[in-house]
């Protein structure tokens, strides 16, 4: 199906009026284009490791609605939009206010990506396969791991998360205790459980990560007593410290270098003596930096594993 794309070149001062307005008139839903640069708590939920440049913030934007050609007059849509610049001009620049049109097809970008992920092996013994293709095992010994992620972080395809899998492979013992910090669509979690651990706590800050990881254990036939899963910030929040239990053998981290080191600093009472902490999600520059949090936490450096530019840390804790 083909939509009408309207494109109104504007000023970021008046955007927020000019989305009150647009929904006056019909307009839902807009996609919004600007140079304003992230906030602090923005970069935070953000899941890179390295921004990209800022552009010089010179004050333009670009606001993008959709209509359906039939249901659509477009010649009426402009005149109304330019109404509404001229409407709101004597209260807050509005830029160039102008508009043009363009056609793009209906795409389904939520879904449109799982034509890319097929089933792969992360470890020696562990192969993930999405929920919705076959998979016929290569080994007995293959471990099949089922998985939906969702709008949630986490296929087990980027190299951060397969060197997490690849420990697990390694130091996963049967009955061990395991935290999971950051666990996205649950799949390292998962992946203890398969490979024998005997509980798995698993926390994420996004609510929608939680629901994607309780989905992922039921498709996996994960028994709900094998698993608890908590929503919220382990570094700030007491009452999920208190639940996050303690004496883990195990913890993983699978998140950010900036993360992983005030999180590094918390994380030790959860452990047992000589448990191990698996950290990855860091990037080169940042790998000396994650040893240093680690070593004055009261950690020892085991092992660094490399793919890429990307480096998993395991420590043991002292």
């Amino acid at each position: 199906m083909k939509w009408i794309r309207f494109t109104l070149e504007t000023h970021t001062d008046a955007v927020d009026i000019l989305s009150c307005r647009l929904y006056d008139i019909g307009i839902e839903g807009i996609e919004i284009e600007d140079h304003v640069p992230l906030s602090e708590e923005d970069k935070k939920k953000m899941f890179v490791d390295i921004l990209p440049d800022p552009e010089e913030n010179d004050g333009s934007a670009r606001v993008h609605f959709y209509m359906e050609p039939e249901n659509c007059n477009p010649e009426k849509v402009m005149y109304d939009v330019q109404d509404i610049l001229q409407d709101i001009k004597p209260f807050c620049e509005i830029g160039k206010g102008t508009i043009t049109l363009s056609e793009t097809e209906d795409k389904d970008w939520i879904n449109n990506w799982k034509t890319f992920f097929k089933p792969f092996r992360a470890s020696e013994d562990i192969v993930i396969k999405p929920t919705w293709e076959e998979y016929k095992k290569e080994k007995d010994t293959d471990i099949l791991i089922e998985i939906d992620p969702g709008i949630a972080f986490g296929t087990g395809s980027h190299e951060t998360t397969r060197l997490c899998i690849q420990a697990l492979d390694k130091y996963v013992s049967d009955g061990d205790s395991i935290l999971d910090v950051g666990c996205g669509s649950g799949i390292l979690s998962i992946a203890a459980l398969k490979l024998g651990a005997k509980h798995a706590t698993a926390i994420d800050i996004d609510e929608t990560a939680v629901k994607t990881a309780r989905e992922n254990m039921e498709v996996n036939r994960i028994p709900g007593t094998q698993y608890t899963l908590l929503e919220g910030d382990l570094i700030h929040n007491t009452y999920l410290k208190a639940r996050a239990g303690s004496r883990h053998d195990i913890v993983i981290a699978n998140i950010l270098a900036d993360v992983i080191v005030p999180l590094t600093a918390i994380i030790r009472p959860h452990m047992r003596k000589g448990g191990l902490y698996i950290t990855s999600g860091i990037i080169d520059t940042k790998e000396n930096e994650v040893k240093e949090a680690l070593l004055a936490a009261g950690f020892e450096i085991k092992k660094v594993e490399s793919m890429k530019e990307w480096r998993c840390i395991i420590a043991t804790a002292l």
